[in-house]
């Protein structure tokens, strides 16, 4: 008999219907809270037939059996935080906020009463039965549509967004998040308003209508913080849930005959590959070295970088520390390979998987006459930029010379190139990036590249 090792995790509680397309709901938020590291509980108030298109029917629980699984989970659990959806009717919303005034946990409340659609879900009753229940909230987090109802001030911008949101503390909530996704413009912006004052986060919005269950797993995400740590602040922890969700919808789930769904668990799969896009970048620089590919090498030294499958940001790209340099034993890598070790390559890459999300590796190397050469036997699609065609405002911009050079190869194309040549500027070496959705096919490319430039 072996010995059991029990894993201890922090619990929340989810109030809210049941989506059989998975999407939203309950599935939402226990998938949800499952990527945050935590215990995810349930008390259905409804039961749904839905999928991407749409509800095609709900069937609301009795009160008293809402209450009877509240009270199962809240007398055996340690809840750390819950959260509340969709609430159906009036005596269920009433019914919660009754149970919700013995609560000894954050409460977020989600006050699911508009579609995406714009239609009314709840009648007036259940609206107004919202004001009891808000009153017993940690946060409140209502789209615009949400807020309009619940305070009468139609909610189209920043300012807007704060006074509903003082209105909603006059209701007796803690603090209010105006969610800005339904608000047209580039930029979604969420506005956190506390007796202190507001917050605003704010995140490009993705060209997608994949959003069914963003509200959903925003305020699981939250709650789901707060039950990690009780005495988080509000703001980081809406912060870190606005970026986990912003991720979430651009790297959605293609599921279904509808937009898709929002990917809750797009961080967690994004940490689970880690090491193997680390161990991918360590193969290619070994295939380097062993190949001694000292033709590839710049002056100023090639790097390798590999990005995890949902990479936003530097610190999710793995490279070589130092880069690698030609020596008189071959090319040798300077350090070993970590995570945020590479700047230029690496912000190269993530501003190329702004129009080619499926690229996750790439390799800088020299740019010579005999490299164009081999590029053209090779017979490769080469794109390339001229930075003497860069606009002043981003030139003098530190770190945005890569993003406007991305943009001009890799906008508007529908298969991206496998090289981009940039041709240099006074003080910037001519350089060749060699760019590959896996680290295999990377390697193949830097392969053929170097023998080519071997054979000329």
């Amino acid at each position: 008999m072996r010995t059991p090792a029990p894993d201890t995790r922090p619990v929340a509680l989810t109030i809210a219907g049941s989506d059989s397309g998975g999407g939203a709901g309950i599935q939402a938020d226990l998938a949800t809270m499952t990527a945050h590291g935590v215990f995810g509980t349930s008390a259905i108030t409804a039961v749904t037939a839905q999928h991407t298109r749409g509800v095609e029917s709900s069937f609301p629980l009795p009160p008293d059996t809402v209450t009877a699984q509240i009270d199962a989970v809240t007398d055996d659990f340690a809840v750390g935080a819950a959260k509340t959806g969709m609430l159906a009717t009036t005596e269920i919303v009433e019914t919660v906020a009754d149970r919700a005034g013995s609560f000894s946990f954050p409460l977020v409340v989600d006050p699911v009463m508009v579609a995406t659609t714009g239609d009314r879900l709840l009648e007036p009753d259940a609206e107004a039965a919202y004001e009891r229940l808000l009153a017993e909230a940690t946060v409140a987090t209502p789209n615009a549509d949400e807020a309009t109802v619940l305070t009468g001030i139609e909610v189209v911008d920043r300012e807007s967004a704060r006074e509903a949101g003082e209105a909603l503390l006059e209701l007796g909530v803690d603090a209010a998040l105006i969610k800005g996704g339904h608000v047209p413009g580039e930029t979604v912006r969420d506005v956190l308003v506390t007796a202190d004052g507001e917050t605003a986060f704010e995140h490009p919005r993705v060209g997608t209508e994949a959003t069914h269950g963003s509200g959903c797993a925003l305020a699981a995400a939250i709650a789901a913080r707060l039950a990690v740590d009780a005495d988080r602040d509000l703001e980081d922890a809406v912060g870190g849930a606005t970026d986990f969700l912003a991720r979430a919808v651009r790297y959605h789930y293609d599921v279904g005959e509808g937009a898709g769904t929002v990917n809750h668990a797009v961080d967690l799969r994004n940490r689970a590959a880690r090491e193997p896009t680390a161990e991918a970048v360590e193969a290619v620089v070994q295939q380097l070295v062993e190949a001694d590919a000292s033709a590839l090498v710049p002056e100023v030294g090639t790097n390798v970088v590999g990005a995890t499958p949902f990479a936003e940001t530097v610190d999710e790209t793995a490279a070589v520390e130092g880069r690698l340099a030609r020596t008189l034993s071959g090319v040798q890598p300077t350090r070993g390979v970590r995570f945020g070790a590479s700047s230029h390559v690496a912000r190269f890459l993530l501003s190329a998987r702004e129009f080619a999300p499926a690229l996750r590796f790439a390799a800088n190397c020299r740019f010579a006459p005999d490299v164009a050469d081999a590029l053209e036997e090779l017979d490769w699609t080469v794109g390339e930029y001229d930075r003497a065609d860069e606009p002043a405002a981003v030139s003098e911009t530190d770190g945005e010379t890569m993003g406007w050079g991305a943009r001009q190869v890799f906008a508007d194309r529908e298969e991206p190139p496998v090289a981009v040549v940039d041709r240099g500027d006074v003080g910037k070496e001519p350089m060749t990036k060699v760019v590959a959705r896996d680290a295999e096919t990377l390697a193949e490319r830097l392969g053929s590249l170097n023998a080519a430039l071997e054979e000329s």
